[in-house]
């Protein structure tokens, strides 16, 4: 399959629905996201491995999680587990040149490799950090979006804290299944809502699956 055809089978089943989300999967060429050896496998509408057992996620699942979280032009967005980079190529070209990504990653190799992907894909700003996940990024915090792409045994508090009031944030929650959550903070409340059973790899920190 091709890039064009994922994106019009994508629109089709209506996981793709934005005018800005599906300018950003037709501009983000995934093929620079995943190992050189399963280049030929990028629009292939499944996840694929890219080594210290992680993944790169279904662009079904990037699709999903990236209409729940709703972002904007301008905003500040944090991504806990980056991966090789596409998540937060997608949001940063929503985001545009005055938005940031700043995105943590606890695999230094997988940290480094994303970093490279981004440079070379000519996004600079995303700010990508070696670390943690889950206990976010204060020094950078509020942020108005927060979007975990690796399953946590619950919703990590450091995280609440850095979320703006108003703001959302897309996490999934549980063990071998997980329930994807879309989080809205208002006050010193959290709604929440159910997007759907999904799976993901762990989130491994302090506050999330321990290593």
């Amino acid at each position: 399959m091709d890039k064009d055809s994922l994106i019009n089978e994508l629109i089709k089943t209506k996981h793709l629905k934005t005018r800005e989300v599906i300018q950003a999967f037709r501009k983000v060429k995934r093929e620079n996201f995943v190992p050189l050896d399963l280049k030929r496998y990028a629009y292939v509408n499944e996840p694929l491995p890219i080594g210290y057992g992680q993944t790169i996620s279904q662009p079904l699942t990037v699709a999903d999680m990236t209409e729940a979280l709703e972002p904007k032009r301008g905003q500040k967005i944090l991504e806990i587990g980056t991966g090789s980079g596409y998540q937060a190529a997608i949001l940063a070209e929503i985001v545009g040149k005055k938005g940031k990504i700043v995105t943590i990653e606890q695999v230094k190799e997988l940290a480094d490799f994303a970093s490279k992907n981004l440079k070379y894909a000519g996004y600079a700003n995303v700010k990508v950090i070696y670390g943690d996940g889950s206990l976010g990024y204060a020094k950078e915090s509020p942020y108005e979006r927060i979007i975990v792409t690796a399953a946590s045994p619950d919703v990590p508090e450091p995280l609440k804290k850095q979320l703006k009031d108003g703001g959302i944030m897309i996490i999934p929650v549980g063990y071998d299944v997980q329930e994807l959550v879309k989080i809205i903070k208002k006050g010193d409340t959290f709604e929440e809502h159910f997007l759907g059973w999904y799976r993901f790899v762990p989130l491994k920190g302090k506050h999330g699956f321990k290593i």
